[in-house]
């Protein structure tokens, strides 16, 4: 994958970013997506994340906000996110 000149990028940095986070409830589910999501951003903090249960509470929707520095830590976010087993999808 060619990475994508910064004149081109839609994205200013750095900025703060959100991600979207839905996984299954779980108690530990925001612990552990903050822990993921420290290792590419040592600035996040559980400040930066908001939390929010489905309708049934089956599922947890976490926006995460990240200060993105460039694209590939953006990348790598959401690579170490996706490849989660506790994380059903990333927005």
């Amino acid at each position: 994958m060619n990475p994508i000149p910064p004149e081109e990028s839609l994205i200013e940095y750095p900025s703060d970013f959100p991600i979207k986070v839905m996984g299954a409830s779980h108690d530990a589910f925001a612990a552990t997506i903050i822990e993921v999501v420290v290792e590419h951003d040592p600035t996040f903090h559980e400040g930066k994340l908001e939390s929010r249960p489905s309708a049934k509470g089956n599922y947890t929707s976490l926006t995460v906000t990240v200060r993105a520095t460039s694209r590939e830590q953006l990348d790598n976010i959401y690579r170490a996110l996706s490849g989660h087993p506790m994380v059903k999808m990333v927005l």
